[in-house]
């Protein structure tokens, strides 16, 4: 049995490798910005699913939620960075904030939960780290 933490699980992938890691019997820290769209993960899988409310943009709470994962589950096995967000449009419009807030969601709360999870990782001497990007990550889209 392995345990996994997931970012970004209340849709997408994110619900999709929590589902699948559920049921082939492992045990899942989920983690959403809506703790809400956990329920019926929580209702059907009762103990092998621990709900996290995270904005992994909050570098204290990315280190508490990893925290709390592992006091639960006592190791941890995969982690996968799935939180973030694209941004869609024509480039010029794209405010400097619009910007910031994304690099911080998709850069700093991968980091952040990264950070947390390595010292974890190392003394239990073993674990993967999992990077996740969307198809813009690897094509371009022309307007």
């Amino acid at each position: 049995m392995k345990t996994w933490f997931i970012t970004g699980v209340s849709k997408g992938f994110g619900r999709v490798w929590a589902e699948a890691a559920l049921e082939r019997g492992d045990q899942v820290s989920a983690t959403a910005r809506d703790i809400n769209t956990l329920t019926e993960l929580s209702e059907k899988y009762g103990d092998k699913l621990l709900a996290i409310e995270l904005d992994v943009n909050n570098r204290q709470a990315d280190f508490e939620a990893v925290k709390q994962a592992h006091d639960k589950f006592g190791q941890l096995d995969i982690v996968i960075n799935n939180a973030g967000y694209g941004q869609f449009g024509a480039i010029e419009e794209l405010s400097e904030q619009e910007a910031r807030d994304q690099i911080e969601t998709n850069l700093f709360g991968a980091l952040w939960i990264t950070q947390a999870a390595l010292p974890i990782m190392r003394a239990q001497g073993s674990g993967h780290i999992l990077q996740v990007s969307s198809i813009g990550g690897v094509n371009a889209f022309g307007a």
